[in-house]
């Protein structure tokens, strides 16, 4: 008898809460106005051009991996990096300040063959240090 009241105090606080918020209202809608961005995302396969703009203070180092050496990014100057192979095999850069500051990305894709990296000042630490662009087109940032 003991064992059966805890479970009966469960079953009836999920009933309950069950009814009081249908799941239809859980999952709400998502329309226009309060949709989330979707996902920056290329055609897998897709030839990708990266442009690399350095809006901090001071040097970034740059790495396409499997690819450069690293490559100083002074403020404000913007890079272009062309990928022939296009998604695949996956693309990924590391980067760093090289005063040891975190560093803070912000993503955007102003064509449809274009991914254009900001990098900015901030961000907890020890913030963004790389971009990997996987076989799918999809865009993880580490």
């Amino acid at each position: 008898m003991p064992k059966l009241l805890p479970s009966t105090l469960i079953a009836t606080t999920l009933l309950l809460t069950l009814a009081q918020y249908p799941l239809n209202t859980w999952a709400g809608t998502c329309t226009q106005p309060n949709c989330p961005p979707r996902p920056l995302q290329f055609t897998p396969g897709q030839r990708v051009k990266i442009l690399v703009i350095n809006t901090t203070s001071s040097l970034v180092q740059l790495q396409k991996v499997y690819g450069t050496d690293p490559i100083p990014l002074r403020p404000g100057q913007e890079l272009v990096l062309n990928q022939g192979d296009g998604t695949q095999p996956n693309i990924s850069l590391i980067f760093w300040d090289t005063t040891g500051l975190p560093l803070q990305t912000n993503l955007s894709k102003p064509d449809d063959t274009t991914l254009r990296i900001e990098l900015r000042p901030g961000g907890r630490p020890p913030g963004d240090r790389s971009i990997y662009i996987l076989n799918d087109g999809h865009i993880k940032v580490y």
